[in-house]
């Protein structure tokens, strides 16, 4: 019965420990054994590369390697981690952004003050130590010299300083003289001031000057002007005496969109403005444009060849021409009055357009031209743009100018 129980029972259980402890003693061993085999396969050399089979003498030279492209470090950091841990990719900040720059400006008072800074140089910083203090007959003195060097004509200069004259002797304080000085600036260029429009129906301008006052590029822009307003414009080449002034228009014809009419070099002007004003007519242009040779205000014969374009315009239209504006270069100070007053004399000026008033210190001579000839300023030049070609504003010109 013992026996029985020892065999059935005693015996299979001690079978079973003997076996169990075995199995922990054989997985002990294996784990042992592959962590020794990774510890020595750590530790091993590495094995030198394989060695290439030597190239035949004869065999053709191989292709040259395509040279690897340089990778910056950003590269090789990327590369690495790849390696390490495949499909990873390192996240990367987006530079911030530059802020945009401010706006230019787009004001006419602000693009004046920006344009005037030499003729503001001039005058603001003089007016400001000036005014500064109670105005006596030295200081009344020194602002109209300081008038002068801004290119202000003898006779408009004292007669503004003459009324700052009057109400110093009356008591008036520093600031408010100063301010008369401006609304007496203001007076001289709003008595005379006409505002360039156009006419409906064929708008006729004749354009005059001398050579390198800007004439053409004047026209140019104001074609520009005129084009963007969904307008037909036409241009005559009425300058044959140089084949550079032909080509100067007919780029500013195709830049800006116009149609153009021009002759050989040393054709009769006259048959140039006849042939425009023919086109014009039948061709329902709203506006033409003609250019004139750059003429010497000394030059007499050629100011008579400008009453005889003025007679072939108005075959054709007896109002015509609507404007008829001399360009003067703004640098030219009271040589420009000079110019202004002979070509009045030769073919009745309807306004002029000062050109270069971004260079030049001399912006006095607006007062001048306007004062002493009586004839409006209608646009001016302040800058080398297309869309730099501006209406004259006198009072904003005024408060720009200081």
């Amino acid at each position: 019965m013992v026996d029985a129980w020892v065999a059935g029972v005693v015996v299979p259980w001690a079978a079973g420990v003997a076996w169990s402890t075995l199995g922990m003693e054989v997985a002990g061993a294996l784990v042992v054994g592959l962590l020794l085999v990774a510890y020595l396969s750590a530790r091993a050399p590495a094995l030198p590369p394989p060695r290439r089979p030597p190239v035949p003498v004869d065999a053709p030279p191989a292709p040259p390697a395509p040279a690897p492209a340089p990778s910056p470090a950003a590269a090789d950091e990327e590369d690495e981690l790849a390696r390490t841990v495949p499909g990873a990719s390192i996240r990367r900040e987006t530079p911030p952004t530059a802020p945009p720059a401010p706006a230019e400006p787009t004001g006419l008072v602000a693009r004046l003050k920006g344009a005037l800074t030499r003729s503001r140089a001039a005058l603001q910083g003089r007016f400001d130590e000036l005014f500064a203090s109670p105005i006596d007959e030295e200081a009344l003195d020194d602002l109209q010299d300081t008038l002068l060097l801004a290119d202000v004509g003898v006779t408009t200069a004292e007669k503004l300083v003459e009324s700052l004259r009057v109400s110093a002797k009356a008591g008036a304080e520093s600031g408010v003289l100063r301010e008369e000085l401006r609304a007496g600036m203001r007076e001289i260029l709003q008595r005379v001031h006409e505002p360039l429009e156009q006419r409906d129906g064929l708008w006729v301008v004749l354009v005059v000057g001398v050579n390198g006052s800007g004439k053409t590029t004047t026209i140019g822009k104001l074609a520009t002007r005129l084009v963007k307003k969904g307008q037909k414009v036409l241009l005559a080449a009425g300058d044959t005496y140089r084949a550079a002034a032909a080509d100067q228009l007919q780029a500013w014809a195709e830049r800006s969109g116009a149609d153009l009419i021009r002759k050989d070099e040393g054709a009769d002007p006259g048959a140039v403005v006849y042939e425009a004003m023919d086109r014009a007519v039948a061709q329902g242009y709203d506006a033409l444009i003609i250019d004139t040779a750059g003429r010497l205000q000394t030059t007499k014969p050629l100011m008579a060849e400008l009453e005889k374009l003025h007679r072939v315009i108005h075959k054709h239209r007896e109002d015509a021409p609507h404007e008829t504006l001399l360009v003067l270069d703004g640098t030219m100070g009271q040589n420009g009055l000079s110019q202004a007053r002979l070509f009045h004399e030769a073919t009745p000026l309807t306004g002029v357009a000062i050109t270069k008033l971004d260079g030049t210190a001399k912006g006095g001579m607006v007062l001048t031209i306007a004062d002493e000839l009586g004839v409006p300023v209608k646009l001016i030049g302040i800058g080398e743009g297309t869309d730099d070609l501006r209406d004259f504003e006198p009072a904003a010109f005024v408060e720009a100018l200081g």
